[in-house]
Order: structure tokens, then sequence, then C-alpha cells
């Protein structure tokens, strides 16, 4: 099937879906840390170090509030600056061991949620979602690349 052969209105209802479960997927996530920190942590486990004008660019805040975030972050030992090789006036914000084993703690928490009410679906709804895993993929893929730009 073509795109131009998709019903009038799909692309809306299944972008109304999907945000109303990521919605709901973010409410039930556990309240110990602020979304803004648990985002700027996943940030930097899929991309690596980052200047903090790049995650305050990433995560919609400015400059003054991510470099706030940082350093309670830092304080955690959830994160560490590091000097840039490539250019020793750049400081780079990484993850720490500490910080990469919270990142994989909270999405196998995620990834557990969803298993359970996966379970609840018929086996033809099953079906319909492994059919659609290349595509959510796809569009996991592409809203990365649009929020994150280019990698440092």
């Amino acid at each position: 099937m073509s795109r131009q052969d998709t019903a009038p209105g799909a692309s809306a209802a299944i972008g109304a879906a999907l945000y109303g479960l990521a919605t709901r997927a973010a409410r039930r996530l556990p309240r110990d840390m602020s979304l803004t920190s648990a985002a700027t942590l996943a940030t930097l486990d899929r991309t690596g170090p980052r200047r903090i004008s790049d995650l305050a660019a990433v995560e919609g805040v400015t400059q003054p509030a991510m470099t706030a975030l940082v350093r309670v972050m830092e304080e955690s030992g959830l994160v560490e600056r590091r000097g840039d090789a490539s250019d020793k006036r750049v400081t780079l914000v990484c993850l720490t061991e500490a910080g990469a084993s919270y990142v994989r703690t909270r999405r196998q928490a995620g990834v557990h949620a969803f298993e359970r009410l996966i379970g609840e679906l018929t086996c033809d709804e099953v079906e319909a979602l492994v059919a659609a895993l290349p595509a959510l993929k796809h569009l996991e893929e592409l809203e990365s690349q649009d929020r994150e730009g280019p990698k440092q």
C-alpha cells in the first residue's frame, strides 16, 4: 500500500494513539527525578558525551537551567564533566556507570510494563504490532534525528 492509498485521517489517528500511549507511559514512570533529568540521561546514553549547550537545545531548556541540572546529576554521581580531547576549551557531559545503570533500569521497567499490557492483547493484535515493528522503529529513528540533531 502506498502513502496515497492510506485512509484519510489515518496519520492523525495513529499519531493520536501513539501520543496518548506515550503520555500515559510517561505518567507511570517513577518520580525519583524530573522528566528532563531522565530525558537528559537517556540522550547521553544514546548519543554519547555532549556539550551543555547541545543538551539544553535537545531537551528544550535554557543553558543556565541545563547547567544547574547537570550540577545536580553530577552531585548524584550520574554524570561527570570531562574535557574534549579535540578542543581543550570544551567540557563534555558524560554518563557515569551509575547513570548508565539508571537508564538501563528505567528502560527495562518501561519494557516490562508494556510486556504486561501486550500480554493482555489477542493473538491477532500482537501479530499486528509485530507487523508494525519496522515502521515503529523507523518513526523512532526519525524522531531522534529531528530532536537530537547531529552527534557531537
